[in-house]
């Protein structure tokens, strides 16, 4: 196909249609580079992390941490104090885990934070709403209809063919999952994140960015999707469980 492409090119313009044969060429011979970057990066940081936990260890064995890998609980001037002062930051280590712990039950991930903790979402105004439904960002074009699958957590999770899946964000884990969907719905997310490029693969309507949508969608939820107007609206609420 890129010798038929630099053929017809060369035709037209032979200086362009030759640059444009280069070009292709390496680009299909360097495209694999891009992943190098990543484990580049994730190398040095590995054998950070390890130095680190020799530096928790000893601080450990000196009674000023309960865990070696409390430290990464602690800012650099708090370490520089525990090592050179012998200072104790057991006790903000232990606050400080609990609100990791409390983080960790966030459905969703903020999609920027200050470096004081604000969450920017929260301090800009709420998008208008849309009739009996929520506004989004249009991510995979299309329209579909079906009953909502509200997923969290992508390892044990069933979606029927046809239904809606709804879920906080979605990585390479969530795939499967995209077999029987008729559409996607999440939190959060980019336009060209893993979900949505993988619902333009298979053909399917993604709407990201719906503010709360695993909260305020359940699943059995009658949802359309529109993938170009990025709105999902609720035409039938599941029945509520009494139980």
């Amino acid at each position: 196909m890129l010798a038929e492409l630099q053929r017809r090119a060369v035709r037209v313009r032979p200086v362009r249609g030759l640059l444009a044969a280069f070009l292709m060429r390496r680009s299909r011979e360097l495209a694999g580079m891009r992943e190098y970057a990543k484990f580049a990066w994730l190398v040095p940081f590995a054998e950070m992390r390890r130095q680190l936990s020799m530096a928790g260890a000893e601080l450990t064995s000196r009674g000023l941490l309960d865990r070696s890998e409390d430290l990464f609980f602690l800012e650099p001037d708090e370490l520089r104090t525990a090592a050179r002062e012998g200072v104790d930051h057991r006790g903000t280590v232990v606050e400080r885990r609990r609100f990791h712990r409390r983080e960790l039950r966030r459905r969703s991930v903020p999609a920027t934070l200050l470096t004081d903790g604000t969450d920017v979402t929260t301090t800009l105004p709420r998008p208008p709403m849309v009739e009996g439904g929520f506004p989004g960002v249009p991510a995979a074009p299309g329209r579909a209809e079906g009953r909502a699958r509200v997923v969290l957590d992508p390892a044990d999770a069933r979606v029927e063919p046809g239904e809606i899946l709804v879920a906080p964000t979605t990585d390479p884990g969530w795939t499967p999952l995209f077999m029987t969907a008729a559409g996607l719905v999440s939190d959060t997310g980019s336009a060209i994140a893993h979900g949505p490029t993988v619902a333009r693969e298979f053909g399917i309507p993604a709407v990201i960015c719906v503010l709360d949508a695993t909260t305020v969608i359940r699943t059995g939820d009658l949802l359309r999707v529109d993938g170009v107007e990025g709105t999902v609206t609720v035409l039938e609420h599941a029945p509520k469980d009494d139980g």
